[in-house]
């Protein structure tokens, strides 16, 4: 059973500075070094798409000097990361509303997202102000335009069509959607494209998640059987 795409909610860097008396920003920069030797392990493990949950549209209720601490560090992160994610095969993609982003940042995005690789090894997916319902939203309105415009596709439209409008549209569906930090719930993330998802809540805050996280859940999933509607008997067969 191969596997195609990891999606993954990093959660836990703020609780993981708290519990060293540490200032939450220290949290978000641990967190860093985590995103980076998931990438590497990811590449390392063949599997051609991750997708990390960076900054949900709900993250800006948090206080105003921790946000604008983090927009520092992504933007940071972006200049300082790219050169080398791309020497390895990494293709950066960034998914959500990017409007909401200063000027500065936005370009950052759209100048590093249009650095392909030599040698493709991994499309790396950055959600940025996503959510879930956003998503699905904007592609009901695609959708709709596209009726207005020609009435008779509405007969026609189906799952395929709809999904085509979504971030992610020409990608796999996500096979492994992780949460570390102990909380279990996916909190608006790619709500459609893990409809059949293999689901694994980990207690380890993200700052902590190594190679041998990784591995474990990998090993965990493919010992787990996906039917897909069908019965286990169909499956075998």
């Amino acid at each position: 059973m191969s596997i195609q795409h990891i999606a993954i909610i990093m959660d836990g860097n703020g609780r993981w500075a708290t519990q060293r008396k540490r200032p939450r920003t220290l949290g978000h920069q641990a967190g860093v070094k985590s995103v980076r030797k998931t990438i590497e392990t990811t590449v390392k493990a063949g599997i051609p798409h991750l997708t990390l949950f960076a900054f949900s549209s709900e993250n800006w209720n948090r206080p105003e000097k921790e946000v604008s601490k983090l927009m520092d560090l992504f933007l940071s992160s972006i200049q300082k990361e790219t050169p080398e994610l791309n020497a390895k095969g990494v293709q950066l993609n960034f998914i959500g509303d990017l409007s909401r982003f200063s000027d500065k940042l936005q370009i950052k995005m759209q100048q590093a997202a249009a650095n392909v690789p030599e040698n493709q090894r991994l499309m790396l997916n950055i959600a940025v102000n996503y959510g879930g319902q956003w998503d699905i939203l904007q592609a009901a309105k695609q959708c709709c335009e596209k009726v207005i415009e020609s009435p008779d596709l509405l007969p026609h439209l189906g799952v395929d069509e709809f999904a085509s409008h979504l971030s992610l549209a020409d990608q796999p569906a996500v096979d492994i959607l992780i949460r570390t930090g102990g909380e279990h719930r996916i909190s608006n993330f790619l709500l459609w494209q893990s409809a059949y998802a293999e689901i694994f809540f980990e207690d380890v805050l993200w700052p902590d998640f190594d190679e041998n996280h990784f591995q474990s859940v990998v090993d965990r999933f493919l010992n787990r059987e996906r039917r897909f509607g069908q019965t286990s008997e169909q499956v075998n067969a």
